[in-house]
């Protein structure tokens, strides 16, 4: 029997940025079962300046004009913006791929409104090695998660934890320790930085449970983590040392990690969970 082939998968994207664009550029050099339709960003006449290269144009729209278009979104923007994102493409029992993770536990009613209309946030890997782990290990008893992160100066510089304590890190020869707590902490006091905590706490043992070390290291170039787990099925440590994107608080990753999920998609073969 002939198989009818499946129309591709129309794909937004929201915010246009070193990750939007790089993501942008996958869809038009050719990625199966998907195309990219449309984008929007702050700049629209910048964005169109930086999209001027791809072989099949797209409009760049308002974020609100995305979800007729579009059959999934993926979000590369600031955090603030994800209700306005995700929401209408949720309540249209649509995807969202959502990378502001931190966001979500500000909005948490998005995992509702999926629930209720059919719709699906997917929180890609990113930055994190090892997700896939974690949450098999959540199908049993995770006793504990720790995450320790380390990065460059210059990609923490300016987070809000940073200036509501005063903690002035500039001219550290050091590393320091500045922050120790939970992801739902970070997510509000590093709203840029941490989303791949929160992505570790929603694949194990949740936002107030898991616990977080964020160091900032003059010595460093990459963004490194470390994650500890011991559960009842096995006791692992994994770790990773991230590129910075043209953003130092983004790494290059992030976009690839986000054109492998689209990849999956529509692949004969998938490997992962």
């Amino acid at each position: 029997m002939n198989m009818i082939p499946r129309a591709p998968l129309r794909v937004a994207i929201a915010g246009l940025g070193a990750v939007g664009l790089t993501i942008a550029r996958a869809l038009d050099a050719g990625i199966p079962g998907c195309e990219l339709v449309a984008v929007s960003a702050r700049d629209r006449a910048a964005a169109a300046g930086r999209l001027a290269d791809l072989r099949r144009p797209v409009p760049v729209l308002e974020i609100a004009a995305l979800e007729p278009l579009a059959d999934l979104v993926v979000e590369c923007a600031p955090a603030g913006l994800l209700p306005d994102i995700a929401g209408p493409f949720l309540a249209a029992g649509k995807l969202a791929v959502v990378l502001s993770a931190g966001a979500i536990l500000q909005h948490e009613h998005l995992v509702e409104l999926a629930r209720a209309h059919g719709g699906q946030i997917v929180v890609p890997t990113g930055a994190l090695i090892g997700l896939d782990a974690v949450v098999a290990a959540a199908e049993g008893t995770i006793h504990s998660v720790r995450m320790v992160t380390r990065k460059p100066v210059r990609g923490l510089v300016g987070a809000p934890y940073l200036v509501e304590h005063g903690i002035a890190i500039e001219d550290i020869r050091a590393p320091l320790r500045i922050f120790k707590g939970s992801p739902r902490e970070a997510a509000i006091g590093f709203p840029a930085n941490l989303n791949v905590a929160v992505a570790l706490s929603l694949a194990g043992i949740g936002p107030d449970r898991t616990e977080l070390e964020i160091w900032a290291d003059p010595a460093l170039t990459r963004n490194t983590h470390r994650i500890e787990v011991e559960a009842d099925s096995a006791s692992f440590a994994m770790s990773i040392e991230n590129i910075p994107s043209e953003n130092p608080k983004t790494g290059r990753i992030t976009a690839l990690s986000v054109i492998a999920c689209l990849r999956k998609l529509g692949a004969p073969l998938r490997v992962g969970t």
